[in-house]
Protein backbone atom coordinates (compact mmCIF):
# COMPACT_ATOMS: atom_id res chain seq x y z
CA UNK A 1 0.00 0.00 0.00
CA UNK A 2 1.51 3.74 -0.79
CA UNK A 3 1.29 5.89 1.89
CA UNK A 4 -0.86 8.85 1.59
CA UNK A 5 -1.13 12.49 3.08
CA UNK A 6 -4.95 11.10 3.82
CA UNK A 7 -3.14 7.83 4.91
CA UNK A 8 -1.42 10.02 7.59
CA UNK A 9 -4.61 11.97 8.67
CA UNK A 10 -6.68 9.37 9.72
CA UNK A 11 -4.02 7.54 11.86
CA UNK A 12 -2.99 10.70 13.18
CA UNK A 13 -6.99 11.70 14.14
CA UNK A 14 -7.26 7.42 15.50
CA UNK A 15 -4.14 7.92 17.59
CA UNK A 16 -5.43 10.98 19.47
CA UNK A 17 -8.67 9.51 20.23
CA UNK A 18 -7.14 6.16 21.38
CA UNK A 19 -3.49 8.22 23.72
CA UNK A 20 -6.00 9.30 26.39
CA UNK A 21 -6.74 5.36 26.89
CA UNK A 22 -9.89 5.65 29.38
CA UNK A 23 -11.24 2.89 27.33
CA UNK A 24 -9.77 0.11 26.12
CA UNK A 25 -8.18 0.64 22.50
CA UNK A 26 -9.87 -1.55 20.37
CA UNK A 27 -13.22 -0.49 21.57
CA UNK A 28 -12.22 3.38 20.88
CA UNK A 29 -10.82 2.30 17.37
CA UNK A 30 -14.47 0.30 16.71
CA UNK A 31 -16.38 3.75 17.47
CA UNK A 32 -13.93 5.70 15.16
CA UNK A 33 -14.26 2.90 12.46
CA UNK A 34 -18.23 3.54 12.68
CA UNK A 35 -18.03 7.28 12.90
CA UNK A 36 -15.55 6.81 9.48
CA UNK A 37 -17.61 4.34 7.23
CA UNK A 38 -16.12 5.55 3.89
CA UNK A 39 -12.63 3.79 4.94
CA UNK A 40 -11.68 0.63 2.91
CA UNK A 41 -10.84 -2.07 4.35
CA UNK A 42 -7.18 -1.72 4.35
CA UNK A 43 -7.41 1.73 5.46
CA UNK A 44 -8.67 0.15 8.62
CA UNK A 45 -5.96 -2.71 8.72
CA UNK A 46 -3.43 0.15 8.28
CA UNK A 47 -5.02 2.48 11.04
CA UNK A 48 -5.57 -0.28 13.37
CA UNK A 49 -1.95 -1.88 12.96
CA UNK A 50 -0.06 1.43 12.94
CA UNK A 51 -1.86 2.92 16.32
CA UNK A 52 -1.09 -0.61 18.15
CA UNK A 53 2.25 -0.76 17.14
CA UNK A 54 2.61 2.73 18.47
CA UNK A 55 1.44 1.48 21.45
CA UNK A 56 3.67 -1.45 21.64
CA UNK A 57 6.44 0.90 21.29
CA UNK A 58 5.69 3.69 22.89
CA UNK A 59 7.96 4.25 25.47
CA UNK A 60 10.96 4.39 23.10
CA UNK A 61 9.26 6.35 20.76
CA UNK A 62 8.17 9.21 23.39
CA UNK A 63 11.58 9.59 24.57
CA UNK A 64 12.92 9.24 21.21
CA UNK A 65 10.80 12.36 19.44
CA UNK A 66 11.56 16.01 21.31
CA UNK A 67 7.81 16.95 21.30
CA UNK A 68 5.17 14.06 21.73
CA UNK A 69 2.00 14.67 19.48
CA UNK A 70 0.36 11.72 17.85
CA UNK A 71 1.53 13.14 14.32
CA UNK A 72 5.05 12.99 15.76
CA UNK A 73 4.75 9.74 17.30
CA UNK A 74 2.93 8.29 14.35
CA UNK A 75 5.84 9.49 12.09
CA UNK A 76 8.50 7.99 14.51
CA UNK A 77 7.14 4.26 14.33
CA UNK A 78 6.71 4.37 10.56
CA UNK A 79 10.32 5.51 10.31
CA UNK A 80 12.13 3.32 12.75
CA UNK A 81 9.06 0.29 13.20
CA UNK A 82 7.95 -0.33 10.07
CA UNK A 83 11.11 0.51 8.17
CA UNK A 84 9.93 3.56 5.75
CA UNK A 85 12.75 5.15 4.14
CA UNK A 86 12.92 9.17 4.12
CA UNK A 87 12.20 8.52 0.24
CA UNK A 88 8.78 7.50 0.53
CA UNK A 89 7.99 9.90 3.75
CA UNK A 90 10.14 12.99 2.11
CA UNK A 91 6.77 14.18 0.04
CA UNK A 92 4.38 13.59 3.14
CA UNK A 93 6.18 15.81 5.85
CA UNK A 94 7.87 18.76 6.35
CA UNK A 95 11.82 19.77 6.59
CA UNK A 96 12.01 19.76 9.86
CA UNK A 97 9.89 16.85 10.52
CA UNK A 98 12.34 15.21 7.99
CA UNK A 99 15.28 15.80 9.38
CA UNK A 100 13.87 14.89 13.10
CA UNK A 101 13.19 11.62 11.49
CA UNK A 102 16.83 11.14 10.15
CA UNK A 103 18.13 11.37 13.68
CA UNK A 104 15.23 9.11 15.00
CA UNK A 105 16.57 6.59 12.84
CA UNK A 106 19.81 6.33 14.10
CA UNK A 107 18.83 6.53 18.20
CA UNK A 108 20.34 3.38 19.66
CA UNK A 109 17.64 1.18 21.36
CA UNK A 110 19.87 -1.00 23.22
CA UNK A 111 21.39 2.38 24.60
CA UNK A 112 18.09 3.06 26.02
CA UNK A 113 16.96 1.99 30.08
CA UNK A 114 15.42 -1.58 30.56
CA UNK A 115 12.28 -0.34 31.19
CA UNK A 116 12.07 1.70 27.87
CA UNK A 117 13.88 -1.66 26.14
CA UNK A 118 10.96 -3.95 27.83
CA UNK A 119 8.54 -1.40 26.96
CA UNK A 120 6.94 -1.84 30.42
CA UNK A 121 5.85 1.25 33.00
CA UNK A 122 7.86 1.35 36.44
CA UNK A 123 5.27 0.15 38.56
CA UNK A 124 5.37 -3.24 36.41
CA UNK A 125 9.14 -3.23 36.08
CA UNK A 126 9.32 -3.29 39.89
CA UNK A 127 6.92 -5.95 40.35
CA UNK A 128 9.10 -8.24 37.63
CA UNK A 129 12.06 -7.54 39.30
CA UNK A 130 10.88 -9.36 42.49
CA UNK A 131 10.34 -12.21 40.39
CA UNK A 132 12.93 -12.02 37.57
CA UNK A 133 16.33 -11.35 36.14
CA UNK A 134 16.77 -8.29 33.94
CA UNK A 135 17.89 -10.42 31.18
CA UNK A 136 14.28 -12.31 31.61
CA UNK A 137 12.30 -9.34 31.72
CA UNK A 138 14.05 -8.43 28.35
CA UNK A 139 13.50 -11.33 26.62
CA UNK A 140 9.35 -11.43 27.93
CA UNK A 141 9.27 -7.65 26.75
CA UNK A 142 10.50 -8.17 23.69
CA UNK A 143 7.93 -10.85 22.86
CA UNK A 144 5.09 -8.66 24.00
CA UNK A 145 6.33 -6.25 21.14
CA UNK A 146 5.41 -8.53 18.57
CA UNK A 147 1.84 -8.58 17.09
CA UNK A 148 0.07 -11.48 17.78
CA UNK A 149 -0.58 -14.56 15.28
CA UNK A 150 -4.44 -15.12 14.21
CA UNK A 151 -5.36 -18.79 16.20
CA UNK A 152 -7.99 -20.87 15.02
CA UNK A 153 -9.76 -23.75 17.23
CA UNK A 154 -11.50 -26.34 14.33
CA UNK A 155 -15.28 -27.47 15.97
CA UNK A 156 -15.17 -31.00 16.31
CA UNK A 157 -18.50 -31.64 16.01
CA UNK A 158 -18.91 -29.76 12.76
CA UNK A 159 -15.24 -30.54 11.21
CA UNK A 160 -11.89 -32.08 11.59
CA UNK A 161 -8.24 -30.10 11.51
CA UNK A 162 -6.99 -31.32 7.98
CA UNK A 163 -10.76 -30.28 6.11
CA UNK A 164 -10.26 -27.09 7.50
CA UNK A 165 -6.64 -27.45 6.34
CA UNK A 166 -7.73 -28.21 3.07
CA UNK A 167 -10.63 -25.65 2.38
CA UNK A 168 -8.34 -22.98 3.84
CA UNK A 169 -5.35 -24.03 1.32
CA UNK A 170 -8.00 -24.29 -1.37
CA UNK A 171 -9.02 -20.44 -1.12
CA UNK A 172 -5.37 -19.39 -0.85
CA UNK A 173 -5.23 -18.82 3.56
CA UNK A 174 -1.83 -19.97 4.60
CA UNK A 175 -2.12 -21.93 8.00
CA UNK A 176 -0.65 -24.72 9.99
CA UNK A 177 -1.50 -27.19 12.67
CA UNK A 178 -0.92 -25.73 16.45
CA UNK A 179 2.14 -27.19 18.06
CA UNK A 180 -0.05 -28.05 21.28
CA UNK A 181 -3.77 -27.90 20.57
CA UNK A 182 -5.01 -31.20 18.94
CA UNK A 183 -7.63 -28.99 17.52
CA UNK A 184 -5.80 -25.50 16.28
CA UNK A 185 -4.39 -23.74 13.49
CA UNK A 186 -2.40 -20.89 13.17
CA UNK A 187 -2.65 -18.50 10.32
CA UNK A 188 -0.21 -16.71 8.49
CA UNK A 189 -1.21 -13.41 8.33
CA UNK A 190 -4.72 -11.77 9.09
CA UNK A 191 -7.17 -12.33 6.37
CA UNK A 192 -10.97 -11.73 7.18
CA UNK A 193 -12.22 -15.10 8.39
CA UNK A 194 -14.90 -13.90 9.93
CA UNK A 195 -15.74 -13.36 6.47
CA UNK A 196 -15.24 -16.94 5.55
CA UNK A 197 -17.95 -20.07 4.89
CA UNK A 198 -15.93 -21.66 7.64
CA UNK A 199 -16.21 -19.07 10.11
CA UNK A 200 -20.03 -18.35 9.02
CA UNK A 201 -21.04 -21.85 8.93
CA UNK A 202 -19.42 -22.74 12.74
CA UNK A 203 -16.74 -24.90 12.33
CA UNK A 204 -14.07 -22.72 13.15
CA UNK A 205 -13.71 -19.98 15.73
CA UNK A 206 -10.84 -17.38 16.92
CA UNK A 207 -8.99 -18.59 19.77
CA UNK A 208 -5.58 -18.50 21.18
CA UNK A 209 -4.19 -21.71 21.41
CA UNK A 210 -2.98 -21.28 24.94
CA UNK A 211 -6.72 -20.78 25.34
CA UNK A 212 -7.73 -23.78 23.64
CA UNK A 213 -5.65 -25.36 25.97
CA UNK A 214 -7.50 -24.96 29.42
CA UNK A 215 -10.40 -27.09 27.89
CA UNK A 216 -7.81 -30.04 27.80
CA UNK A 217 -6.72 -29.30 31.05
CA UNK A 218 -10.11 -29.45 32.34
CA UNK A 219 -10.70 -32.65 30.57
CA UNK A 220 -14.95 -32.76 31.06
CA UNK A 221 -16.14 -36.39 29.93
CA UNK A 222 -19.22 -36.47 27.43
CA UNK A 223 -22.00 -36.55 30.17
CA UNK A 224 -20.29 -34.76 32.69
CA UNK A 225 -21.89 -31.23 34.83
CA UNK A 226 -19.78 -28.13 34.00
CA UNK A 227 -19.64 -24.56 34.82
CA UNK A 228 -17.25 -21.91 33.02
CA UNK A 229 -17.73 -19.84 35.63
CA UNK A 230 -16.36 -16.53 34.50
CA UNK A 231 -17.46 -17.22 30.68
CA UNK A 232 -17.24 -13.57 28.95
CA UNK A 233 -18.25 -14.15 25.38
CA UNK A 234 -18.14 -17.69 25.24
CA UNK A 235 -15.08 -19.36 23.36
CA UNK A 236 -13.75 -21.76 26.56
CA UNK A 237 -17.57 -23.09 26.70
CA UNK A 238 -17.82 -23.53 23.21
CA UNK A 239 -14.98 -25.87 23.39
CA UNK A 240 -15.76 -28.12 26.72
CA UNK A 241 -18.87 -28.59 24.38
CA UNK A 242 -17.39 -29.61 21.44
CA UNK A 243 -15.08 -31.83 23.35
CA UNK A 244 -18.47 -33.27 25.40
CA UNK A 245 -20.00 -33.93 21.99
CA UNK A 246 -22.69 -32.08 22.77
CA UNK A 247 -23.68 -34.84 25.98
CA UNK A 248 -24.27 -33.31 29.51
CA UNK A 249 -24.77 -29.38 30.52
CA UNK A 250 -22.57 -26.71 30.26
CA UNK A 251 -23.46 -23.71 32.27
CA UNK A 252 -21.81 -20.40 31.34
CA UNK A 253 -22.34 -18.00 33.98
CA UNK A 254 -21.31 -14.36 33.39
CA UNK A 255 -22.47 -10.73 35.21
CA UNK A 256 -21.63 -9.05 31.75
CA UNK A 257 -25.22 -9.52 29.84
CA UNK A 258 -23.14 -7.47 27.06
CA UNK A 259 -20.39 -10.57 26.99
CA UNK A 260 -22.86 -13.33 27.32
CA UNK A 261 -25.33 -11.52 24.32
CA UNK A 262 -22.11 -11.85 21.84
CA UNK A 263 -22.22 -15.74 22.75
CA UNK A 264 -25.72 -16.21 21.41
CA UNK A 265 -24.68 -16.14 17.36
CA UNK A 266 -21.14 -18.32 17.94
CA UNK A 267 -23.69 -20.93 20.05
CA UNK A 268 -26.04 -20.99 17.01
CA UNK A 269 -23.20 -21.48 14.27
CA UNK A 270 -21.06 -24.08 16.81
CA UNK A 271 -24.16 -26.97 16.31
CA UNK A 272 -24.35 -27.33 20.44
CA UNK A 273 -27.29 -28.14 22.65
CA UNK A 274 -25.81 -28.47 25.96
CA UNK A 275 -24.72 -24.68 26.37
CA UNK A 276 -26.56 -22.95 28.90
CA UNK A 277 -25.73 -19.23 29.39
CA UNK A 278 -26.93 -17.67 32.48
CA UNK A 279 -26.36 -14.20 33.78
CA UNK A 280 -25.34 -13.80 37.33
CA UNK A 281 -25.45 -10.35 39.24
CA UNK A 282 -22.14 -11.68 41.50
CA UNK A 283 -20.12 -15.28 42.76
CA UNK A 284 -22.84 -15.28 45.37
CA UNK A 285 -25.89 -15.15 42.93
CA UNK A 286 -28.61 -17.28 43.88
CA UNK A 287 -28.33 -19.56 40.62
CA UNK A 288 -24.84 -20.31 41.61
CA UNK A 289 -25.51 -21.65 44.97
CA UNK A 290 -28.05 -23.74 43.44
CA UNK A 291 -25.50 -25.68 41.75
CA UNK A 292 -23.47 -26.36 45.10
CA UNK A 293 -21.87 -30.20 45.24
CA UNK A 294 -23.35 -31.05 41.94
CA UNK A 295 -20.42 -30.04 39.23
CA UNK A 296 -18.09 -32.92 37.98
CA UNK A 297 -15.79 -29.99 36.15
CA UNK A 298 -15.14 -26.00 36.98
CA UNK A 299 -13.25 -23.68 35.19
CA UNK A 300 -12.34 -20.47 36.38
CA UNK A 301 -10.68 -17.92 33.82
CA UNK A 302 -10.74 -15.14 36.61
CA UNK A 303 -10.64 -11.72 35.54
CA UNK A 304 -7.25 -10.30 35.71
CA UNK A 305 -4.72 -7.81 34.90
CA UNK A 306 -4.29 -9.09 31.08
CA UNK A 307 -0.92 -8.67 30.83
CA UNK A 308 -0.44 -11.69 29.12
CA UNK A 309 -2.22 -10.30 26.61
CA UNK A 310 -0.28 -7.40 25.58
CA UNK A 311 0.42 -8.58 21.98
CA UNK A 312 -2.84 -8.13 21.91
CA UNK A 313 -4.00 -5.15 24.44
CA UNK A 314 -0.89 -3.09 24.58
CA UNK A 315 -2.81 -0.30 26.16
CA UNK A 316 -3.60 -2.48 29.67
CA UNK A 317 0.15 -1.81 31.06
CA UNK A 318 -1.48 2.42 31.06
CA UNK A 319 -4.76 0.90 32.06
CA UNK A 320 -3.60 -1.25 35.14
CA UNK A 321 -1.86 -0.05 38.29
CA UNK A 322 -0.46 -1.99 41.69
CA UNK A 323 -4.18 -0.60 42.83
CA UNK A 324 -6.18 -2.11 40.17
CA UNK A 325 -4.06 -5.37 40.54
CA UNK A 326 -4.97 -5.25 44.53
CA UNK A 327 -8.83 -5.13 43.67
CA UNK A 328 -8.03 -7.96 41.34
CA UNK A 329 -6.53 -10.12 43.61
CA UNK A 330 -9.43 -9.24 46.21
CA UNK A 331 -12.21 -10.76 43.54
CA UNK A 332 -9.76 -13.74 42.39
CA UNK A 333 -9.87 -15.22 45.84
CA UNK A 334 -13.56 -14.38 46.35
CA UNK A 335 -14.45 -16.39 43.12
CA UNK A 336 -12.44 -19.27 43.28
CA UNK A 337 -13.66 -19.72 47.02
CA UNK A 338 -17.00 -19.69 45.31
CA UNK A 339 -16.59 -21.44 42.32
CA UNK A 340 -15.14 -24.27 44.31
CA UNK A 341 -18.15 -24.72 45.98
CA UNK A 342 -19.93 -26.40 43.36
CA UNK A 343 -17.63 -29.16 42.90
CA UNK A 344 -18.54 -32.63 43.71
CA UNK A 345 -16.30 -34.86 45.48
CA UNK A 346 -13.62 -36.02 43.16
CA UNK A 347 -14.51 -33.17 40.59
CA UNK A 348 -11.64 -31.33 39.43
CA UNK A 349 -11.55 -27.13 39.10
CA UNK A 350 -8.88 -25.46 37.00
CA UNK A 351 -8.26 -21.40 37.83
CA UNK A 352 -6.50 -19.64 34.92
CA UNK A 353 -5.81 -16.31 34.47
CA UNK A 354 -4.24 -14.13 31.39
CA UNK A 355 -1.65 -12.79 33.39
CA UNK A 356 2.35 -13.37 34.63
CA UNK A 357 2.43 -12.29 37.59
CA UNK A 358 2.31 -14.51 40.45
CA UNK A 359 0.44 -12.48 43.01
CA UNK A 360 -2.25 -13.09 40.48
CA UNK A 361 -1.37 -16.69 40.02
CA UNK A 362 0.23 -19.45 42.60
CA UNK A 363 -0.24 -16.65 45.45
CA UNK A 364 -3.94 -17.14 44.52
CA UNK A 365 -3.56 -20.81 44.42
CA UNK A 366 -1.22 -21.27 47.59
CA UNK A 367 -3.74 -18.99 49.47
CA UNK A 368 -6.79 -20.92 48.64
CA UNK A 369 -5.52 -24.23 49.61
CA UNK A 370 -4.31 -23.36 52.71
CA UNK A 371 -7.63 -22.49 53.43
CA UNK A 372 -9.18 -25.49 51.56
CA UNK A 373 -7.31 -28.98 53.02
CA UNK A 374 -10.15 -31.08 51.06
CA UNK A 375 -8.44 -29.83 47.83
CA UNK A 376 -5.31 -31.10 46.50
CA UNK A 377 -3.39 -29.76 43.41
CA UNK A 378 -3.15 -32.06 40.21
CA UNK A 379 -0.17 -31.48 38.04
CA UNK A 380 -0.50 -30.03 34.92
CA UNK A 381 1.70 -31.66 32.44
CA UNK A 382 0.58 -34.89 33.43
CA UNK A 383 -2.81 -33.98 32.79
CA UNK A 384 -2.03 -32.53 29.11
CA UNK A 385 -0.35 -35.85 28.62
CA UNK A 386 -3.23 -37.64 29.24
CA UNK A 387 -5.18 -35.75 26.71
CA UNK A 388 -1.69 -36.53 24.56
CA UNK A 389 -0.72 -33.28 24.69
CA UNK A 390 3.10 -33.09 25.46
CA UNK A 391 3.88 -30.16 26.91
CA UNK A 392 5.40 -29.61 30.22
CA UNK A 393 5.82 -26.35 32.25
CA UNK A 394 5.62 -28.37 35.26
CA UNK A 395 3.07 -28.56 37.92
CA UNK A 396 1.39 -25.22 36.86
CA UNK A 397 0.50 -24.38 33.23
CA UNK A 398 2.51 -21.35 32.18
CA UNK A 399 2.53 -20.45 28.95
CA UNK A 400 4.65 -17.46 27.49
CA UNK A 401 4.85 -15.54 23.71
CA UNK A 402 8.21 -16.10 23.70
CA UNK A 403 8.40 -19.76 24.36
CA UNK A 404 4.98 -21.09 23.37
CA UNK A 405 3.69 -18.40 20.64
CA UNK A 406 0.18 -17.87 23.16
CA UNK A 407 -0.46 -15.60 25.07
CA UNK A 408 0.52 -15.44 28.44
CA UNK A 409 -1.55 -18.01 30.40
CA UNK A 410 -1.00 -19.62 33.79
CA UNK A 411 -3.51 -22.45 34.84
CA UNK A 412 -3.62 -24.59 38.14
CA UNK A 413 -5.65 -27.85 38.51
CA UNK A 414 -7.22 -28.72 41.63
CA UNK A 415 -9.51 -31.56 42.96
CA UNK A 416 -11.96 -32.20 45.31
CA UNK A 417 -10.46 -34.75 47.43
CA UNK A 418 -13.23 -37.50 47.73
CA UNK A 419 -14.44 -38.05 51.97
CA UNK A 420 -12.99 -41.39 53.52
CA UNK A 421 -16.43 -43.69 54.23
Amino acid sequence: MRLTPAHLDMATTALRAVLPLEHPADSILRHFFRENPTLGVNDRAFVAETVFGILRHRFFIERAVSIATPRSLLLAYLARFQGLNMRELISLVSETEAKSLTEIKSVSLEAQPLDVQAEFPVWLMEKLRNFMRDSEILDLGRSLQQAAPLDLRVNTLLANRDEVLAVLGKDGIEGSATPYSPTGIRLAGKPAINRHELFVTGKVEIQDEGSQLLGYLLGPKRRDMVVDFCAGAGGKSLMLGALMRSQGRIYALDNSEKRLNNLKPRLKRSGLSNLYPQLITNENDIKVKRLTGKIDRVLVDAPCSGLGTLRRNPDLKWRQSPQSIEELKRKQTAILASAANLLKPGGRLVYATCSFLPEENQEIVDHFLNSHPRFIQLNCAELLIQQKIPLDTGAFLQLSPGLHSTDGFFAAALELVKSEA
